[in-house]
């Protein structure tokens, strides 16, 4: 199946279905002529979904198909840049499945020591997700009325794990129901591949939040598959995820404009319909990884309606925080991502935020990656169970759920939905005490400084003052409503 992504955002309810009407009719008159056939429309998602023979896809779009080789297997590929008809150019935002190469990485890190997993023991350390949450003061109460969605392009979870952590912990087992998108499904594969993702996001969100309930969404690793598995969280109506985590991304010079802009725009739709969408800034420092000399960042981290996660170390004594730092053990392999945008403007919320010109020295200012932070240093990593073994793992993998369920908390107290944070937690007071931030350490090419910076963002929460400046914002809002209305 392929999808067409229609561009059509900013409209009020009812122009909306007039537009995407005729943009589905034209995409339809036009896959007639090529020999496709309409398989799926979804109104909500914004997509048509086409299915017909190889020749009729090279024809229709101006490229080449053909499968490739590489060393972990093969892919499907085109070559040629896609065409469509100029009729069609307003319409069509992306065209995404002809090309099937794996899109994306996890962002989880072991602790190096470890090199994998190992027997629980007196020597395994780290802390428990619960620990984080009470060290960075979220509140308590739990957040039976939420949902948490969690995307995932690999890997699966096996339910006698969680069985045994969530007992290990002395917390509720949270229901935790499995949704496949694109043939995709759970498939625990061993502690070597990707199941380490999904259990710390699961692990991670139900250790936090507890009692609120867990969708993990699975798809194949593609920039369709990406991008089904978000628009699919999104629009499911029946989980109803109040708040998304993604721990999988890669730099933006790794994703076609195209594709780069579909799933910007999902996450632009989550916003406008009350979806905190929080995104793992990246583990391998101001490179992302690119080996290139150059300073680059993570998608969709960079979507400027994402709320970027990045990663710190976290230093304690007893119960008290005595030290937080950017995480960077290595500013290559093992650091918290974070830098300037190449692809999308500096948002408004970023204006007076101080985000710095790129370190690549083009003086470019674009959206400023991470937003926020919070524990990552796989030396001071989260405790979790995959496979039937405890280790530790860090990374900003496991800050993505961390706000997540953070959200999902804050969302239960306040009896609504916060919906797009990011201009929020910009205009929030520093007395407010909500952000705590970080003034020490770096990722490479950018160093942390006072205020906002690119690798710890505003800084890490605190849960309980968070709350408190929200629901005073809140008040102060229906207090003007009421004004406004008498």
């Amino acid at each position: 199946m392929h999808v067409l992504g229609l561009g059509t955002t900013g409209y009020s309810k009812d122009l909306l279905k007039r537009v995407l009407s005729a943009d589905v009719a034209l995409v339809e008159q036009f896959a007639r002529q090529q020999n496709l056939a309409v398989v799926e429309k979804d109104f909500a998602r914004r997509t048509i979904g086409l299915s017909g023979t190889v020749e009729s896809f090279g024809k229709a779009f101006g490229v080449r198909l053909a499968h490739y080789e590489y060393p972990q297997g093969s892919y499907r590929g085109r070559v040629g840049s896609l065409q469509v008809p100029e009729d069609l150019a307003g319409a069509v935002v992306a065209i995404l499945g002809l090309d099937d190469r794996p899109q994306a990485k996890p962002y989880f890190r072991f602790r190096p020591e470890q090199k994998g997993f190992h027997p629980a023991s007196a020597a395994l350390q780290g802390y428990a997700p619960s620990e984080v949450a009470k060290l960075y003061n979220f509140p308590t109460g739990g957040a039976a009325g939420q949902c948490i969605g969690l995307v995932e392009l690999g890997g699966g979870y096996r339910p006698g794990d969680l069985k045994a952590y969530f007992r290990r912990l002395g917390l509720p087992e949270p229901p935790v129901v499995s949704v496949g998108v694109d043939g995709a499904a759970n498939r625990p594969s061993g502690p070597d591949g990707a199941d380490g993702e999904v259990m710390l996001d699961i692990e991670v969100a139900g250790a936090v939040a507890p009692q609120a309930k867990i969708a993990v969404y699975f798809a194949p690793n593609t920039d369709k598959g990406f991008f089904d598995a978000v628009t699919r969280a999104i629009h499911d109506s029946a989980n109803q995820p109040s708040a998304i985590s993604i721990s999988w991304g890669g730099a933006e010079c790794d994703w076609t404009t195209q594709a780069m802009q579909a799933l910007h725009q999902a996450i632009e739709d989550a916003a406008a319909l009350g979806v905190t969408v929080c995104v793992a800034a990246g583990d391998n420092g101001s490179s992302d990884g690119v080996d290139d000399g150059m300073n680059h960042v993570d998608f969709p981290a960079s979507s400027p309606y994402a709320l970027a996660c990045g990663g710190t170390r976290l230093e304690t004594a007893g119960s008290r925080i005595t030290g937080e730092t950017a995480w960077c053990d290595d500013p290559d392999q093992s650091a918290t991502g974070g830098g300037v945008s190449d692809q999308f403007g500096l948002p408004g919320y970023q204006q007076t935020a101080g985000v710095p010109p790129s370190a690549n020295g083009d003086g470019r200012i674009g959206r400023g990656v991470p937003d926020v932070a919070g524990d990552a240093d796989p030396d001071t990593g989260y405790q979790v169970r995959v496979d039937g073994q405890s280790t530790v793992i860090g990374g900003t993998s496991a800050v993505a759920p961390l706000w997540a369920a953070l959200i999902a908390l804050l969302n239960q107290n306040l009896g609504t939905r916060l919906g797009f944070l990011n201009p929020v937690l910009y205009g929030l007071s520093a007395g407010s005490g909500a952000l705590c931030d970080i003034t020490s350490g770096n990722n490479g090419g950018y160093h942390c400084g006072p205020g906002w910076d690119p690798c710890t963002g505003l800084g890490r929460p605190d849960g309980s003052k968070l709350l408190e400046a929200l629901q005073t914002s809140k008040d102060a809002e229906t207090r003007r409503r009421k004004g406004a209305e008498s």
